[in-house]
């Protein structure tokens, strides 16, 4: 899902060329039917589809913006399959930690051809879409991974994970928060009004690392997205005050019996505790269902802790989310806040972005400034992303040989420096 905002993009993709910078297969930025092209390329990459037909086309075109989509071509090509590759991006922004959020290029429909794999077609896209965003000034990229193999050697790292859940239906709660209030079901336009508001609330009362910039393209794709069922969506809204917590959920039938299904939560925000509780027991007690499951969850998510039976949660897996590429270590090492610890210096490696290279300030009012004297740790610049948001320490990363310390003990500061009082997580596919 991407964002459409020509009026923020004044770049005209006509007489832009992709900036590479250097030699190999030759990227050029795509527009009009090429992106259509390149929709359809993408489709068939991922095992869903090829070219798309008129009407889906008219409402999957917004969710391009001009400018941002690249393509690669065959170099030798066939007929008509001229184009090989292509990748896009929209304008998005991401919180730190501390609240601040920065520009961020969300990258995302990445896909080569199948008969045109391990080239370097890959490698031209996506060095091409890096320095173009870092030339728009996004200070980070983020996307979401089809193969884990593929991002690293781009400088991308894991830098939020979320959990699968399982849960019998009715499995009964204990008393717990509570404040009231109903949950009702809820449609169409008042879905798309109501949901933007809510998700908004959430954020803003504690600023999670890792969460991003939902636009009204995205809002609308994930509630009527072309070729699947519109999902269910119910919302929260406490005695007292205005809408505060929603989740949104598809149900699918896996067995004979006619109550043989599963219900899946698709995205659930809430602004409190208790509202939090009241969905999942909203999600738990609906008729027909024999279990519900979610995918990507918070890793702190305390659904345990509302249930008489803690066990009848079972994660089922612990799965990377956030792939986070940093474009402009400074700023983003000045953007977030820094925990209380004497400030260390970290050498930073970047093949791709040199820019990014050298010894950098870690904590204290001159993070992210160029760092005097040898650097107390090192490593590349997707290790470093992996500890930003805050989901790795630092200790965690030099121990398993991410990262090197020099300095043995500016590793204990690091962490005390990278440290986050809220587990950074996302919860937006895109």
């Amino acid at each position: 899902m991407t964002r459409a905002d020509a009026a923020a993009d004044r770049t005209d993709p006509e007489t832009r060329t992709a900036p590479s910078g250097s030699a190999g297969p030759a990227v050029r930025v795509l527009d009009g039917d090429g992106v259509r092209v390149a929709h359809g390329l993408f489709g068939s990459a991922i095992h869903m589809g090829g070219p798309v037909d008129d009407e889906r086309w008219a409402r999957t075109a917004p969710s391009y913006t001009p400018g941002r989509t690249f393509g690669v071509d065959d170099p030798a090509p066939v007929g008509e399959a001229r184009l090989a590759g292509s990748a896009t991006s929209f304008a998005s922004a991401l919180t730190v930690p501390g609240g601040a959020r920065i520009p961020m290029a969300a990258v995302t429909r990445v896909g080569v051809r199948a008969d045109r794999t391990r080239r370097g077609l890959l490698s031209a896209l996506m060095t091409a879409q890096l320095r173009d965003s870092a030339a728009r000034g996004e200070i980070a990229a983020s996307l979401r991974a089809t193969e884990t193999a593929i991002y690293g050697r781009f400088g991308y790292g894991v830098a939020t994970r979320g959990r699968d859940l399982r849960v019998p239906s009715r499995t009964p709660f204990r008393a717990g928060p509570s404040e009231g209030g109903d949950v009702r079901m809820v449609t169409g336009d008042e879905a798309r009004t109501v949901l933007p508001e809510v998700y908004a609330r959430a954020q803003a009362r504690i600023p999670v690392p890792g969460v991003i910039e939902r636009d009204e393209v995205w809002w609308g794709l994930s509630l009527d997205h072309p070729g699947r069922p519109a999902p269910a969506v119910a919302v929260h809204r406490s005695p007292t005050g205005p809408d505060d917590g929603y989740v949104v959920w598809t149900v699918t039938h896996e067995g004979p019996g006619f109550a043989d299904n599963v219900l899946e939560v698709q995205d659930l925000q809430a602004t409190t505790p208790a509202v939090l509780a009241a969905l999942w027991r909203f999600v738990l007690g609906i008729d027909l269902v024999r279990e519900v499951k979610a995918r990507l969850r918070p890793i702190d998510d305390p659904l345990e802790l509302f249930l008489t039976d803690p066990r009848a949660a079972r994660t089922t897996g612990i799965v990377d989310e956030t792939w986070l590429r940093l474009l402009d270590v400074p700023a983003a090492l000045a953007a977030r806040a820094w925990g209380d610890a004497d400030p260390v210096r970290i050498r930073v490696h970047d093949r791709l972005l040199p820019g990014n290279e050298g010894v950098h300030v870690i904590g204290g009012s001159d993070a992210g400034t160029a760092a005097e004297g040898e650097a107390d740790l090192e490593c590349d610049v997707a290790a470093l992303a992996m500890a930003y948001l805050g989901d790795r320490r630092p200790s965690e990363l030099v121990a398993s040989g991410w990262w090197s310390a020099h300095d043995p003990a500016a590793v204990t500061r690091a962490d005390v420096l990278f440290a986050t009082p809220t587990t950074p997580w996302s919860g937006t596919f895109f």
